[in-house]
Parts: structure tokens; sequence; C-alpha cells
């Protein structure tokens, strides 16, 4: 079977539903409308279909006519399908007026996801075992990916999958249309730091007869950058980013309190506990010099995003095969974002491959990033999508059941 060119045959199709999805963005772990629509496109397929409870995720497993009844293989498909809270500024025709955006380019991802249990379907005698579609929201900090695993998602075909994919696509630094990844460390884990300072309020114009938690709180957020400098290793690196702070009402008025907020970013399981460590000890420390009381709540988000090494030579060789020796180059970096499919590769060996989706004559360099209100992706690439998707899944289902890597 030509995958390739049979998902090219889907293109207009493909950019159809795109428009669909990109024009009524929905975010977080309910999107009734998203959900729908995905519904009705995988209609007739003959998937096993089930929905979430505490989510609108949906579920579809496709049994290859090939499978081994006493064993399938089995290969688990991801794609997202939130947006964000960003007011969209693309000047697109489809553009979204409801306040939310598809601005890290889900409605693509969900597209070639449909694509490709499309496609699979037709081609549904040939498959060699089974191939799961998880369809998920919440993607965007929701953590979608662990509700859907709480609810079953990686059982869903009867046994664990032997191995899982995602793909994501990205508006800037990579040319249009090619692959991208890299074994292990792919993305980094994400935590989100809550501190609150808390001193005694007074007038500004006699700071000695108070003890000033906006002096504190800035001492601490400078004292935590230099920390990340002079305690974690330059080669497994540790980012912290100070994004709220809140305290006082009036410039004559020190506060009783004042509260602040950091995302921090780390790229080995190792420097976990560490971190937690160094945080408690430099808030503690500069408190204590201040004469005031701190708190701070370390929040685990999503794990580091690690890919399987033969899973990525794998998914390397795949689009090169598919597509071309020129379309796929390995990461030399892992990127300082997060991604809850990360949650998926912990438990299932699997790659996560982005795909360059800059628009033509826009400089790779320089277009809008992920998550901008000017942010668009080169329809283009939905094609590309669909048959690496679909790809990943028939020659893995092929190498599984002739007794290959499991």
């Amino acid at each position: 079977m030509n995958l390739v060119d049979d998902a090219a045959q889907m293109q207009g199709d493909l950019e159809q539903l795109r428009q669909r999805l990109h024009a009524t963005p929905e975010v977080g772990l309910i999107l009734p409308r998203t959900q729908e629509i995905v519904l009705e496109q995988l209609d007739g397929l003959g998937l096993e279909l089930t929905t979430g409870t505490r989510t609108t995720s949906v579920t579809g497993v496709l049994r290859g006519g090939r499978r081994d009844p006493e064993n399938p293989a089995t290969v688990l498909l991801r794609g997202d399908m939130d947006g964000l809270p960003v007011a969209e500024d693309t000047g697109l025709d489809f553009a979204s007026t409801n306040g939310a955006m598809h601005a890290c380019g889900h409605d693509f991802h969900t597209t070639s996801l449909v694509g490709a249990a499309q496609l699979l379907s037709r081609h549904r005698d040939n498959l060699a075992g089974d191939v799961v579609f998880m369809f998920q929201p919440g993607e965007e900090g929701f953590d979608g990916a662990g509700v859907m695993i709480d609810e079953g998602v990686l059982e869903a075909s009867g046994r664990r999958p032997d191995a899982a994919y995602a793909l994501h696509v990205i508006s800037t630094m990579t040319a249009s249309g090619v692959f991208t990844s890299r074994p292990g460390t792919m993305m980094s884990a994400s935590h989100k730091l809550v501190v609150t300072v808390r001193g005694a309020g007074g007038h500004g114009s006699m700071p000695f007869r108070a003890k000033d938690p906006i002096l504190a709180a800035a001492q601490m957020i400078a004292a935590l950058e230099t920390m990340i400098t002079r305690t974690f290793d330059i080669f497994d690196p540790v980012v912290l980013s100070v994004g709220s702070i809140h305290g006082g009402t009036k410039a004559n008025v020190i506060p009783e309190t004042v509260t602040f907020e950091a995302t921090v970013r780390r790229f080995s399981r190792e420097s976990e506990e560490l971190l937690e460590r160094a945080i408690t000890q430099t808030l503690r420390g500069v408190a204590h010099a201040n004469g005031v009381d701190v708190d701070h709540e370390l929040i685990a988000e999503y794990p580091v995003t690690i890919n399987d090494e033969w899973e990525t030579a794998f998914g390397a060789d795949v689009v090169r095969e598919a597509l071309g020796e020129e379309r796929f180059l390995t990461a030399k970096n892992p990127i300082a974002g997060s991604e809850d499919f990360s949650r998926v590769l912990e438990e299932i060996p699997g790659v996560f491959m982005n795909i360059g989706a800059t628009l033509p004559g826009l400089d790779p360099a320089s277009a809008p990033l992920n998550h901008s209100p000017q942010a668009d992706f080169d329809p283009s690439v939905l094609q590309d999508g669909v048959a690496v998707y679909a790809t990943l899944a028939e020659r893995r289902l092929d190498l599984l059941a002739a007794g290959g890597a499991r």
C-alpha cells in the first residue's frame, strides 16, 4: 500500500477539516464541539470508539486484518485537540472569533490523526495488529494525557501498546515539512513554583518599623536566579522564570504579604530532588535575613519527555524512506517547552517528533512562535502528518508481527 500517495490525495479534505477546527477552538478538558467534529469524521470507519468521562476525549481502536488474535501487536497514535486562551490576530478568513485560538497547531494534530484513522481504515486488511487513536483534550496545562491514562487509554485495545507516537507542528525555527526529533530527552519537565512572603505592614516613610515583604520577595527572586547558576550543572540545566508578582496597594504603604509565581523547567529526572532542596534553602535563607516568613509550593506539572532510542531511530527511518532523506533532522538540543505526552512515554516506548510548518515566504528564524496571536502554520504539511502517522503504525506493526523489537 502506498500511504504517502493516498495521503496526498486527501489534502483538500484535510485543509477543510483543519479550517473547521481552527474556527471553533476550545480550551481545557471539555471540548464538546471539537469532540463532535472528530466523532463525525470517524463515523463509519469501523473503529471501536469510546469517549472520556472526565474529558471530552475520543479513543478509537482499529483492528487489523492480519492481527494475531492471541497476542496482537498494538501501536498508539496521539493527537491533542485543545486551543489556548489567546485572541487570534492572523487575519485568516477562518480565524477564530471566540477569544480562543489554535495558536499551538493542535487543529493540525487533530486533523492529521483523523486523516490517519481514515487512511488506515481503508487499508485495515493489510495491518498486522491494532492501532489506538488517542484524541486528547487538555494538553495546554490541564494534563489531559494523565486523565486519559487514568481512564484507561493505554488498555483500550485490550493490551498495552508496544509503541506510541506523537507529532507536533512548529511555526518557526524549522523549514516547512522537515521533521525533527532526538533520542533521550526531547522536552523539559515543568513545575510551578508558588511563593508567599509574609511580613509586617507599615508606613512607607518608616520601613524600620515594618518587615517589608516586597523587598524580601525581590531578593528571593534574584537569589533564586543566582542559585540556579551556582547549583546545577550547565550540561544538565534548570530554567526558572518568574511570571507573576503581586503585593501592595499604594506607594506609601508597606504590605503584609507578597506572592509570586514562577515556571521551572529541568531536563533530567535526577535534578528533581536537588531542585526542591535548593529552592527551599534559598527562600528560607533570604526570609531569615529579612525577618519575614515564607511558604512555598513546588507543583510538579509534566515529567521530562524522553524518547526511546530505538523508536527514535525507527521514526527517523520512516520519515526518510517515506518522504526523503532531507525530511528528517536530528535535533541538537532538547526543547525547553513541556508536554504531557511525556506521561505516555513513561509507560510505553515511543517518540515525539516535531514537524516544521513555517509559512512560505517567512523566515523560520523570525516567524511568529507557537502560542503567539499571529502564529500560523503551513497547511501543506497536513498530508505529511497523515502519511507519517499511518506509516509509523503500519511498519511498526509489521516488525512486531515478524518478531521485531517489542
